[in-house]
Order: C-alpha cells, then sequence, then structure tokens
C-alpha cells in the first residue's frame, strides 16, 4: 500500500480492512475512544505516522498528495475511524485550509503551504469569531491596515480551537471600514509567532481547556499572505464555511456516539424492549441517511464546483442527530447519566456525560443552526424574509 494506491478502484469491504487493519495495527490503544479533544503532544506520534503513510488527507486529490477517495470510499474510512475510537488531530489545516488553498490560492500559496500542512509542520487554528461577532460574522471588527508590503493587524478573536497548540492561523480582517460590512473583509493566514500574539485558553463546562482568546496587538502580516485579494474575504470565507460545514456534517460523531449508545444498550439488554429497538433504529437509519447526504456534498466539492446554500441542511442534520443520539444515551444511564467520567454498565463502563457535552456546543459552532434554518428559508426556499 502507497500513497499513489488507486484506492477507489478496491471493492469497498477490501478497503474497509486495509484500513482497520492498519488502524488495529499502528494506532496507540490507550488513545482510543478519548473523552475530551487530545491535544497535540498526546496525539503528535499518531498523526505523523498516519502522515507518512499518505493517509492523512483522504479527500484532497491525489495530485495534492492525498488519496483522492471517492465519497463512499471517504465514508468508509470514516466509519472504521469510529469503530476504532481514533481521537481527532489537530485537523484545521487539512479540512478547512488545505481545500481553501486548493481552489483559491496561488501557486505560490499552494506550493509553500499544503506539503507543510500534511506533514504538520503548520497546524493551524481558525479565526473567525470575535466577541459580540458570532453568527453575525459579517460585523466583525479585527482590522488589517495596508503598511507597504505588510498588513498591521489589530483586533481580538474568540473560541479559537486549541489555538495553544497551533503554528498558524487564518482569519478575518476588516480591511475597509467604509464599505458595507461583507464588502470591507479580507482572509489572511499569519505565523502564530509573530510579534504581538497572544492566546489566552478558556476552561470550558467539562474543564478542559479545548478553545482560546486569541489577540493581536500591531501584529504585521505580509501582504503575499492573502487569498483571493483585498476585500474578497467574504467571498473567501463562505467558501470555507461551506467546508465547515461539511465537516461539521460528517457522519463521524453521530457514527461514534451511535456505536456507544449500542454497546450501553447491548450490555443493559434494552434491544429486547421494543420502544427502545424502535427508537434506536430510527437513529440509526438518520445516521445511515447522514452519511448518503454527507457524501454527495463531498463529491460537490471534488467535482470542483462551489458548494450552494443547501449545505447548511446538512449542518442542521448532523448536529441534531448527534444530539438525539446522545440524548437517548443519557436516557438509557438512567441516574447515572449525569455522573462525569466513566460509569458502570451491566458487562463494562461507559462515559455518557461528555458525549452529551460535546452535542451541545455543536449546533451553535460553523454559525448556529437557527441562523442555518435562516439561509435554507430565503437562500433555497425563497420564502420573504422577516
Amino acid at each position: 500500500m502507497t500513497a499513489t494506491t488507486d484506492w477507489n478502484a478496491l471493492p469497498t469491504e477490501v478497503f474497509r480492512a486495509r484500513v482497520r487493519e492498519f488502524f488495529e495495527r499502528n494506532y496507540p490503544p490507550e488513545l482510543r475512544y478519548p473523552k475530551r479533544r487530545l491535544r497535540w503532544a498526546e496525539i503528535r506520534d499518531w498523526t505523523l505516522k498516519l502522515s507518512a503513510h499518505g493517509w492523512i488527507a483522504p479527500s484532497w486529490p491525489v495530485a495534492y498528495g492525498g488519496m483522492g477517495l471517492s465519497p463512499e470510499k471517504l465514508i468508509a474510512y470514516f466509519e472504521e475511524q469510529e469503530n476504532h475510537g481514533v481521537g481527532r488531530a489537530p485537523d484545521q489545516g487539512i479540512l478547512m485550509v488545505g481545500p481553501l488553498l486548493i481552489q483559491h490560492g496561488t501557486d505560490a500559496q499552494r506550493e509553500h503551504y499544503l506539503p507543510r500542512i500534511r506533514t504538520f509542520e503548520h497546524i493551524w487554528c481558525q479565526g473567525y469569531s470575535e466577541p459580540n461577532s458570532g453568527s453575525d460574522l459579517a460585523s466583525l471588527r479585527t482590522e488589517a491596515v495596508v503598511d507597504g508590503d505588510h498588513f498591521v493587524v489589530n483586533g481580538q478573536k474568540i473560541w479559537t480551537t486549541l489555538a495553544q497548540d497551533a503554528t498558524h492561523i487564518f482569519l478575518l480582517v476588516r480591511t475597509d471600514k467604509a464599505a458595507k460590512k461583507q464588502e470591507g473583509i479580507s482572509f489572511l493566514l499569519a505565523d502564530m509567532k509573530s510579534p504581538g500574539i497572544t492566546v489566552r485558553p478558556i476552561r470550558n463546562i467539562a474543564g478542559e481547556e479545548e478553545f482560546c482568546e486569541v489577540f493581536f496587538d500591531n501584529v504585521r502580516v505580509p501582504r503575499a499572505n492573502i487569498v483571493g485579494g483585498l476585500h474578497q474575504g467574504w467571498t473567501i470565507a463562505k467558501a470555507l464555511l461551506g467546508f465547515e460545514r461539511i465537516f461539521i456534517g460528517s457522519p463521524k460523531q453521530s457514527q461514534y456516539v451511535l456505536g456507544r449508545l449500542r454497546a450501553a444498550a447491548r450490555q443493559l439488554g434494552l434491544f429486547d424492549d421494543p420502544v427502545f429497538a424502535d427508537r434506536y433504529t430510527q437513529l440509526a437509519l438518520d445516521v445511515a441517511d447522514l452519511g448518503t447526504l454527507y457524501g454527495r456534498f463531498v463529491e460537490q466539492v471534488k467535482r470542483g464546483e462551489a458548494l450552494g446554500p443547501d449545505v447548511s441542511m446538512l449542518k442542521i442534520f448532523a448536529t441534531e442527530t448527534c444530539s438525539r443520539l446522545a440524548n437517548l444515551l443519557v436516557e438509557v444511564a438512567g441516574a447515572s447519566g449525569a455522573m462525569p467520567g466513566d460509569i458502570e454498565v451491566e458487562g463494562g463502563s461507559i462515559d455518557v456525560l461528555t458525549t452529551f457535552y460535546n452535542a451541545r456546543p455543536a449546533t451553535i459552532y460553523g454559525g448556529s443552526n437557527e441562523i442555518q434554518r435562516n439561509i435554507l428559508a430565503t437562500a433555497v426556499l425563497r420564502l420573504p424574509s422577516a
């Protein structure tokens, strides 16, 4: 097996078996089914092994060092990851920056950044949300002023995932304060080691420091690091939000929670209860439908087509399916469902509350589901806006 193998020529079950065997042989057993987002130091060795094997960018075209998987194979790859409990690497570069540069970057940007993304020499974080500028992203205030061959950036970003581990950040900045909100924004790539960048972690409800605030104080960013041209950031942002909604709409998380629910139900003998069996089957069918919908949008991206506003339904479907699964898992656990950490069930133990915690913010980040429904109503169904 090499990075140049035509994976799509293999029967899906043969491909699954090879992926499964690789995970079983190489993934650290102590990191299976992590209860929180793993930090780079914890998952570094595994990530670099996956990169060296040529499997770090399954959806990228082969020409850019990816596996070039078809939607069917990509979903199979994700399912095997979830079935084995493989933890998530700091993958903003793989999932978002790489596809964006492949479609919208310059030749120089692709040549410089893509190899470093694949090898994790560069670890990326996202600088979008700001205080008082979340769902209304176009109201952002972080400013970039042209000064010769550089932009000088001042402002603040918040809810930046694992910024403390990142080497680089992609961010939206305001480059024309006089223009309409969407028309005065640019998209920049910045080195986190640049003087004037300060990172401050935020502790979440589970006690983890997954998110951060990032402050910019007269940070100089080369003008060559702009993507898509001056004041074209909103166009680039919409493309990237499409990639993000595809990622958030991945069936991976729902498949994972479905697997935890199935394991708990088997241990508790709940499949003998026809009411539970019916609820479980409905959710399992939702997860299967989600995989099909996800594959449709992945294929659209791989054909080089722009994602339309209808991608919002993928984000809604994925996050609300995951929430329903997490709710049922808590219900199955009974009184123990409110206990943090592992709880004992017949035949083993399972962590219920972390799954529930993780499902809560998913309906908000990437654009709240209320905003997504508004997009579908006005841009897809052509309903009048209020």
